[in-house]
């Protein structure tokens, strides 16, 4: 008799409820309404509420679609479909699903429900466990790395590139030492008749301290209903001569962005690893002055690729035009009513700051991620194309290990070599190698 009355129950419900779409059904209401459709094995009602579900990354909903296709209940009995969501449940990350308390709004149809649910403090860690719903959690290297991303609480702040600290960052050459107030010392000397580059053209010490700090945050997840995470993030790169007489910062790089990351379709996954799209402007700068001052912006479009423990990113990017300072800015020196040449007279002139590094820095960057038991091998590689006249790139490699079992302390070592390793060097060549320890592992280089 129980049971009699809870069928009845469900069939009165369900009956008050037909002709609802199930597209317009929320997400927490269409996956209880698909338990009672199996529950009173109405297999054909419940496959659109389990084909939305599954869309958005329920693995019940993909294991439940895997049966049916196998039995061919209420579809027709497809092996091919089966095998599909069969592996998209094993293979899909496995925190889309976890709703914290207050957040089943992210996913309401009502896009002033979801504008709500961007200011709970919870929707960030979803937001966290979304962004990785299509990487592969097959091996316990990759779980363990992904996991560490999904559990950042720190301010809604967690870890973007990799944090690092290398003591020691040895160059094969001295690094030039650029004035604020003129081109180089060389033309200085020539203008002047000094001889001061010998004396203070390049740093003595080919070694220095390098340290990276790297941080982003999730600011909305699924606004627009695409299951789309809009983010924000800052890199802040330092090369410091410690060990140089008064140990100046030689350089600082500031890069702020902004991005948003869409996560690829089931089919394109399954067909290509390719997990997301991230659309993004990237700003960098070094925050000097008149000749030292370095800057530019960039519009990029990055796809993330994973094979198991093999994470691939591809960059494109557009630089954001700027205006042009005048040609004697660029080459240092005016020629007055004599013909003598004369130090160009205004450094903070504005424009352009480096309108050439595109001919250094090329179109567009790969790097890629290899996790091998506790290790974790990278590398990214960049090329012009000839651009400029010549052809000109850089690699990165870089390995770390965990430090005597920590968790959050790595053994890092880097090797870098080609134009571009910081903004003031942009249009130099050096090779280094460096040394020291990072806090922090991430996939983007």
């Amino acid at each position: 008799m129980k049971h009699f009355l809870v069928i009845v129950w469900l069939g009165l419900v369900l009956f008050a409820q037909s002709g609802v779409d199930p597209k317009t059904v929320p997400s927490e209401e269409a996956f209880q309404k698909a338990r009672m459709l199996l529950e009173m094995k109405k297999y054909a009602e419940a496959v659109p509420y389990l084909e939305r579900l599954a869309k958005h990354g329920n693995k019940a909903a993909m294991y439940q679609l895997a049966v049916l296709y196998e039995k061919g209940l209420g579809v027709k009995k497809s092996f091919e479909r089966s095998s599909y969501w069969y592996k998209q449940v094993a293979s899909n990350y496995a925190y889309i699903q976890k709703i914290l308390d207050g957040e089943t709004a992210i996913f309401s149809d009502r896009i002033e429900e979801r504008f709500k649910a961007q200011f709970k403090g919870a929707s960030s860690a979803v937001a966290n466990e979304a962004m990785l719903a299509n990487l592969q959690t097959d091996t316990k290297e990759t779980r363990s790395l992904l996991e560490e991303f999904a559990s950042g609480k720190f301010f809604g702040l967690q870890p973007y590139k990799a944090n690092y600290l290398l003591p020691a960052s040895y160059a094969s050459s001295r690094y030039r030492r650029q004035p604020s107030a003129f081109k180089s010392y060389k033309l200085y000397d020539e203008i002047e008749g000094t001889k001061f580059f010998d004396q203070y053209g390049t740093y003595d010490p080919q070694t220095e301290v390098e340290f990276q700090l790297s941080l982003m945050k999730n600011l909305t997840y699924n606004l627009f209903g695409l299951d789309e995470t809009i983010a924000a993030a800052y890199t802040q790169h330092s090369y410091w001569q410690l060990y140089s007489k008064s140990s100046p910062f030689r350089e600082t790089n500031y890069s702020p962005e902004v991005f948003v990351v869409f996560p690829t379709s089931p089919r394109i996954n399954e067909r290509f690893g390719l997990k997301a799209t991230r659309w993004g402007y990237l700003h960098q700068s070094n925050g000097q002055e008149g000749y030292r001052s370095r800057s530019w912006n960039r519009l990029y479009l990055q796809g993330l690729f994973q094979w198991e423990n093999l994470f691939l990113t591809t960059r494109v990017w557009y630089r954001v035009p700027e205006s042009d300072k005048p040609d004697a800015y660029y080459r240092g020196y005016i020629v007055d009513k004599n013909g003598s040449k004369v130090l160009y007279p205004d450094p903070n002139e504005d424009g352009d700051d480096n309108p050439d590094i595109i001919d250094y820095m090329g179109y567009g960057d790969i790097a890629f991620t290899y996790l091998w038991h506790r290790h974790q091998f990278g590398g990214l590689l960049r090329y012009n194309f000839g651009k400029g006249g010549a052809h000109r790139g850089a690699v990165k490699l870089d390995w770390s290990y965990p430090f005597f079992e920590s968790h959050t302390i790595f053994w890092y070592l880097r090797f870098f070599s080609g134009y571009g390793e910081s903004l003031i060097d942009y249009n130099k060549n050096y090779t280094k190698a460096s040394f020291g320890f990072s806090f922090s592992r991430g996939i983007a280089q």
